[in-house]
């Protein structure tokens, strides 16, 4: 009886065993796919970035790894890729705007900050260093999302369906602006009259007249028709955007730790390159729209007023968020 009983225990034991061992392939075979998202077709920057990201994840793991990138908002709009990436479902990567992550680390929408720097040298230095190491703990800790790169690149400006060139001019002016408080709260202090939309709702919000305008860089002005309902774009140049690319913390932990270290490699490689190619486009569209007669091209009389007015505001955000130190290194770059 005890034999039969041990050879009983021993047969269970190995069913687990071989459970076991099924599982563990099981997740395996699962982390050979990962899923990515876009608002955007394949020939948008942030996609292209994506599609390289994949590449590189491949070229150093050797895994051959299938990436299923959902692009043209199949999978829906920013918003909801935050809520997929922190719960690991849907999607495990997606460059986001900062503004978009604002709701689980408030400190994050810093390094999206209209007039933070002063060209692309600058801002390009910024993204190649550690100074942004702060912001990215805090995500990590807080949301559970991790920032393997940064792409981004696009200089932003106004986009309005009447002209703005000037201080009297800008007063007033109905503009859609993201998410973030820092974002309202700089326009209103330049004296625009800034309101929070939704991205998907600004073309019929210019049409019907809730706001006059936008501020947008030139891919998505030409990629959403935006000059169809607001021809004019004033120079501003009041950012040069930064989009992490981000990884479910949930889906990263899955991962070997040889994957993790492709990912994160392949992070920082592919928005470097993301960077290059957005910023080197970004002028390129624009003359396109304007020679097309798209677009009306205005430069804004007293830029200087504007930076000025703005830092103040500045300085007040990254005190309320205990960030004085950050920004004092963001600018020291």
């Amino acid at each position: 009886m005890t034999v039969l009983k041990n050879a009983k225990l021993f047969v269970k034991g190995a069913v687990a065993v071989g459970a076991l061992a099924a599982s563990a392939t099981l997740v395996q075979a699962q982390e050979l796919t990962l899923r990515g998202a876009s608002l955007f077709d394949n020939e948008h920057a942030y996609s292209k970035t994506l599609i390289k990201f994949g590449e590189l994840v491949n070229e150093y793991s050797g895994k051959g790894v299938k990436f299923d990138l959902r692009g043209n908002s199949e999978l829906g709009i920013e918003p909801d890729y935050v809520t997929f990436l922190q719960q690991g479902v849907a999607i495990d990567y997606a460059i986001i705007a900062p503004s978009n992550l604002a709701r689980f680390a408030p400190s994050v929408p810093l390094m999206d900050m209209p007039f933070l720097f002063r060209d692309l040298e600058h801002w390009n230095a910024v993204l190649s260093s550690d100074a942004l190491k702060p912001l990215e703990e805090e995500l990590k800790e807080k949301a559970d999302l991790i920032i393997v790169g940064y792409a981004g690149g696009g200089t932003r400006n106004l986009i309005s369906n009447k002209p703005i060139s000037n201080m009297e001019e800008l007063a007033g002016h109905k503009m859609r602006v993201m998410g973030a408080p820092i974002q309202a709260q700089i326009f209103s202090a330049i004296t625009a009259a800034p309101s929070a939309i939704a991205y998907s709702e600004v073309y019929n919000a210019i049409q019907t007249g809730v706001v006059d305008g936008l501020e947008n860089e030139s891919a998505s002005l030409l990629q959403y028709k935006f000059y169809e309902v607001a021809p004019n774009v004033t120079l501003t140049k009041h950012s040069i955007t930064v989009r992490p690319i981000i990884f479910s913390g949930k889906s990263f932990r899955k991962l070997s730790p040889e994957m993790q270290a492709a990912v994160l490699k392949a992070g920082a490689e592919a928005g470097a390159y993301g960077r290059q190619i957005e910023s080197s486009e970004d002028g390129q569209k624009l003359d396109q729209m304007a020679a097309a007669g798209n677009i009306n091209v205005l430069e804004f009389a007293g830029r200087d007023k504007l930076l000025e007015l703005a830092l103040p505001v500045q300085d007040a955000y990254a005190a309320e968020l205990g960030a004085e130190a950050l920004l004092a290194n963001i600018r020291s770059k």
